[in-house]
């Protein structure tokens, strides 16, 4: 069946019906990952937005049960060059095109996506409607919200609590066995990924909610606290970052992504939005402190002002080696750090794994 996308300048693309029926209206983000498909439809900061993939072919490996990174599908729409309909990998349990129908996800494919790349680059990101209908996008992408006005947090958040790695205890009070500390982590969009590193190096992990109060983090008595990534503008979020100004200095905090801005902003500092942001997994960021350079994956549109950092209270770690945006912040007298991007790759490089590494051996050695 014939579908398009329809961006909000007018331009009309014509392509092929991908996934369910019905119309998918969004912010339109490119991602230059050759791998990790399904991760990306399930992570939450892509809520809201429709993602063009750069490269040809996807859907090559097919759809397996282990690699969600939340319970859900979190994009809007996908737009693809072609989708492949033969998977072939062991894991593989149905097709592209099968999920994304199962979970009422609409997309589109026969599209030049390296063209709309190049348009999304010099233009910047922008509202698109993909639909099956012959008319009537334009109204409708008209009279929907713009992506900048809604607050996706809490929408992608969790509802209530819930443990990770652990077993036989709900107070968190002390390491259930086999564990050698408790993270708080604050979601506001975590990706599973996350927990599944911090597992591997013997760290249980209580989930909250991006409602829950200081009070109610501390109460578990934790040896760390996670700021965890997420979507929409960090503007937006004034409860949370008031959240994190309580929190600093009680533990040690790491935050990743969103968790940057939101720590950037706890200190006084603000965000802007980028032109078409930084999504892949090829960006390359050098550690100001130990002259390092990792190649890393990302998913963000907003990135911190380093112009609106005091310098006696926040001092910039890491940078972006194309765009010399910043990469990492570090709060000075709180032992709290963070990044922008996401050692916990899925998908993408393991380069960046030692910062769970050095945030644990903080942990542990704190409390």
């Amino acid at each position: 069946m014939e579908s398009r996308l329809v961006l909000s300048d007018g331009t009309e693309l014509l392509g092929r019906r991908l996934g369910a029926q019905g119309d998918a209206i969004g912010e339109v983000v490119f991602n230059t990952g050759m791998t990790g498909y399904q991760e990306i439809l399930t992570d939450p900061s892509y809520a809201g937005q429709i993602v063009v993939f750069t490269y040809p072919l996807i859907g090559n490996y097919g759809i397996n049960e282990d690699d969600f990174e939340s319970e859900r599908i979190q994009v809007a729409g996908i737009v693809v060059r072609e989708a492949c309909k033969d998977p072939s990998n062991w894991r593989s349990r149905k097709t592209i095109h099968q999920l994304l129908e199962e979970r009422g996800i609409p997309a589109i494919e026969g599209i030049d996506t390296r063209a709309l790349t190049k348009r999304i680059r010099s233009a910047g990101v922008t509202m698109g409607i993909v639909s099956d209908q012959s008319s009537g996008q334009a109204q409708k992408l008209s009279n929907a919200p713009h992506y900048d006005d809604r607050e996706f947090v809490g929408e992608v958040s969790t509802r209530e609590p819930y443990g990770w790695g652990f077993s036989g205890r709900e107070d968190f009070s002390e390491p259930a066995d086999g564990y050698k500390g408790t993270l708080a982590v604050l979601d506001c969009g975590l990706k599973f990924n996350i927990l599944r590193r911090f597992a591997a190096l013997g760290i249980q992990s209580k989930v909250f909610p991006c409602t829950a109060s200081a009070e109610e983090i501390l109460s578990i008595n934790p040896n760390g606290i996670l700021l965890s990534p997420g979507p929409g503008d960090p503007a937006k979020l004034g409860g949370v970052v008031t959240t994190a100004q309580k929190l600093l200095g009680q533990r040690p905090i790491f935050g990743i992504c969103l968790g940057n801005q939101i720590l950037c902003q706890a200190v006084g500092g603000s965000t802007y939005k980028l032109k078409f942001g930084h999504r892949g997994s090829n960006h390359p960021v050098k550690d100001l402190e130990d002259g390092t350079v990792t190649m890393t994956s990302q998913n963000h549109g907003y990135a911190v002002d380093p112009e609106s950092l005091d310098e006696s209270k926040a001092v910039v770690t890491q940078l972006n080696v194309n765009d010399g945006t910043v990469e990492g912040i570090r709060i000075k007298g709180a032992d709290a750090s963070s990044i922008q991007y996401h050692p916990e790759a899925a998908p993408g490089p393991w380069d960046s794994r030692k910062y769970f590494v050095r945030f644990v051996d903080q942990m542990l050695g704190a409390k």
